[in-house]
């Protein structure tokens, strides 16, 4: 069971992804993000090549809705699958299998799509949406952050979370944030710690990608 984001922001076209679940590590298995193409969350009992296959078919041109209904099509599971898809124009789509553990929510919207499955309530993926949109000056990492505290705050994993993590990809094979708590009683408070002391370093890592020479690169 998971609670799980996935968003777009239009100021620095980053896109990333947040999730805790009830599974240790779950990470890898649920969250699948690309610089410039988009963004696909495969959760309940989630089957990670559906969002290696999501992101080809967004890359190849399809949009977020299409993706979803290729996806669906293409597994004979799809009554246990949860899915969120986020195409590189901001477009969301969802869908969530007969069998996905109660409470199931889903939360589409423009630039961002939050999930769940298992919630002690509903109103988790709209509690985190509240909180990515309420404000859209900080970073999308921090905003991502935010939204998961909420979404939990709000009802999430009825059996208690594990694991989480925070993703946000800068560009096309340039991961930014790529931050994982595998296993720990309150995941989200530790990805929380994890995240403020990876913050103030994000900017130079960037440059040190893509413009080495700047003279603001810390040595």
């Amino acid at each position: 069971m998971a609670l799980s984001m996935i968003a777009r922001c239009p100021r620095t076209g980053q896109f990333g992804g947040v999730t805790c679940a009830h599974v240790i590590a779950a990470s890898p298995r649920v969250l699948h993000c690309a610089g410039g193409v988009g963004a696909v969350i495969t959760q309940n009992r989630s089957d990670p090549r559906l969002g290696a296959q999501g992101l080809t078919l967004l890359a190849a041109g399809h949009d977020a809705q299409q993706t979803v209904d290729a996806l669906v099509a293409s597994t004979p599971h799809r009554h246990w699958r949860q899915l969120a898809v986020l195409d590189a124009a901001g477009n969301t789509a969802a869908y969530s299998g007969a069998r996905c553990a109660p409470d199931v929510s889903e939360a589409p919207a423009r630039d961002a799509c939050a999930i769940g499955t298992g919630l002690l309530s509903a109103l988790a993926p709209p509690a985190m949406l509240r909180a990515l949109f309420a404000d859209p000056a900080p970073p999308l990492a921090e905003r991502l952050m935010a939204a998961l505290e909420e979404g939990e705050k709000a009802g999430g994993d009825r059996r208690g979370a594990r694991s989480a993590a925070l993703r946000v990809m800068a560009g096309p094979g340039l991961p930014l944030v790529d931050l994982r708590i595998d296993s720990d009683p309150d995941p989200v408070a530790a990805l929380r710690a994890l995240w403020q002391r990876f913050a103030p370093i994000v900017g130079d890592l960037l440059l040190r990608a893509t413009d080495p020479d700047n003279p603001a690169v810390h040595n």
